[in-house]
């Protein structure tokens, strides 16, 4: 029990919710473990539609969390996806904290 008059913030204040939806965390995971990705191998390994994949990729890019290329291998369009610094250390941030609140909950029992 906290005593009323004492404020403190929770480590879940400081979750990124650019970064912590399922999808995203899963996007920059993923490209956290590779230098980069393809758009069917993200779809693929994260076991979700085209169009979720794009529109979490679209909030990740404007955020400045990726970078998209479009290239031709052959007459086939490629889209590759690369985690930006920023996308990295906001990666290694929201583990941070979800290691912290790991900490809290355990320590709780």
């Amino acid at each position: 029990m906290t005593d009323p008059g004492v404020t403190t913030t929770h480590p879940t204040a400081e979750l990124d919710n650019t970064v912590h939806q399922r999808a995203r965390l899963g996007i920059l995971t993923v490209l956290n473990e590779a230098e980069r990705a393809d758009f069917v191998y993200l779809r693929d390994a994260l076991g979700i539609t085209d169009g979720n994949l794009s529109s979490n990729l679209q909030v990740l890019q404007d955020a400045g969390y990726v970078k998209i290329d479009k290239t031709f291998d052959g007459k086939r369009p490629r889209t590759w996806v690369t985690a930006t610094k920023a996308g990295r250390k906001a990666l290694a941030s929201e583990v941070a904290i979800l290691k912290a609140i790991i900490a809290r909950a355990d320590g709780a029992r």
